[in-house]
């Protein structure tokens, strides 16, 4: 029989990982005239990263030149409830709660992201008493909703099926653009979204309809919801059954207030919008891990004023809006990015209706003031 083989991959480091051992000795080789030593000693030495000590490795899933055996048959397998700092909470599969620490060499890795765990992430851990541990290893990561933040990537949650975007009908108002951004989040990642308009008990269902009505058309799940009445909250909460949920959307639009309402006794803070600017209160501060009784779990994250697209170039746009992607074949040019160049099928479908022209001013928006502003070479 064929041994199993374990999965290896060259990874990088951060810069000054390992610092070279200068060797010391030469003075008292010379000294106790261990010539032919001395004879053996290069000359120069390198400054890059090759040789002995590399700026990469090569580490297996267990990375066993660390780990023995035994101590991998006694890892637990858990799912990062949350992140705080050098700390994550980490439900096991035993129902346990661990504050774990997370193992150097995950540290050092060289990636692009703020973190290298994050909510929702499968792991495997070493308990080092009935409530501590060390993460060992981080399962890979699907379903993953993330934003630019500093140049880096911001994963906010990892591994989930849904994403619900909240937004309230009333104070806050409504925010299209955030919207159609975490819809192309959505797409880009393979994770099902579903708008939910809460808060409809402030205004006349009549304002919503056009609304609802453009992203319903689009073949989006639209649901209107109120904490503060219970309405379709029975719906909302059979929709979560077994699933894993992330709930994302600005702060003050109701996320905690929905959980509350469809998991009762939660006891999650809230808080009343400011009546100076119109603007939710942070409540919640770092994304968490909320296991439901009838079976799954959802994600609570914070609330998001700005969410900047992560890893969707200009020219993929118009292929994950759905109103817009039948027509970018037919445009003359194969890099048309549908503003002012020549022959363009997109401007015609508006211009004949069969594109909202509302639909194509945020297509035109969201290139000229986020991604042609903050990538200039894509123009």
């Amino acid at each position: 029989m064929a041994k199993n083989k374990r999965q290896k991959q060259r990874t990088s480091f951060r810069k000054k990982y390992q610092d070279r051992v200068r060797q010391g000795d030469f003075t008292r080789d010379f000294h106790t005239g261990d010539q032919e030593r001395l004879a053996d000693v290069q000359q120069s030495e390198r400054v890059s990263g090759k040789g002995d000590l590399t700026r990469k490795r090569t580490i297996s899933e267990q990375d066993d030149e660390q780990l023995s055996q035994s101590a991998q048959q006694n890892l637990i397998t858990g799912r990062v409830m949350s992140v705080h700092g050098l700390k994550s909470l980490v439900l096991g599969e035993d129902g346990t709660v661990y504050e774990c620490a997370l193992r150097q060499v995950l540290k050092s890795l060289n990636i692009d992201q703020r973190s290298a765990v994050v909510a929702g992430d499968r792991v495997r851990l070493r308990a080092a008493s009935t409530l501590d541990g060390m993460i060992e290893s981080v399962e890979p990561r699907q379903g993953m909703i993330s934003r630019t933040s500093r140049g880096q990537e911001h994963i906010l949650v990892a591994n989930v099926d849904y994403l619900l975007i909240i937004t309230s009908a009333a104070e806050p108002g409504i925010k299209p653009a955030l919207i159609d951004r975490f819809l192309l989040t959505a797409q880009q990642c393979d994770v099902e979204p579903v708008v939910v308009i809460n808060k409809i008990d402030l205004v006349h269902p009549a304002e919503l309809q056009q609304l609802s009505g453009a992203y319903a058309s689009m073949g989006y799940r639209v649901l209107m919801t109120s904490a503060e009445k219970n309405l379709n909250i029975d719906y909302l909460r059979k929709l979560l059954v077994g699933k894993q949920t992330a709930l994302a959307g600005q702060s003050g639009v109701g996320k905690s207030s929905l959980l509350n309402a469809i998991q009762p006794g939660l006891g999650l803070a809230v808080a009343s919008v400011s009546q100076d600017n119109d603007k939710g209160r942070h409540t919640t501060t770092a994304t968490r891990l909320i296991p439901l009784k009838q079976g799954g779990a959802v994600f609570d994250t914070p609330g998001i004023r700005q969410f900047q697209l992560w890893n969707i170039e200009a020219n993929e746009v118009a292929g994950l809006m759905p109103d817009l992607r039948p027509y970018v074949n037919g445009c003359r040019f194969t890099d048309c990015l549908h503003l002012s160049e020549q022959d363009c099928a997109i401007k015609d479908a508006v211009a004949d209706g069969k594109i909202d022209a509302r639909r194509y001013d945020a297509y035109c928006h969201l290139l000229e003031d986020d991604l042609l502003t903050s990538n200039p070479s894509s123009k």
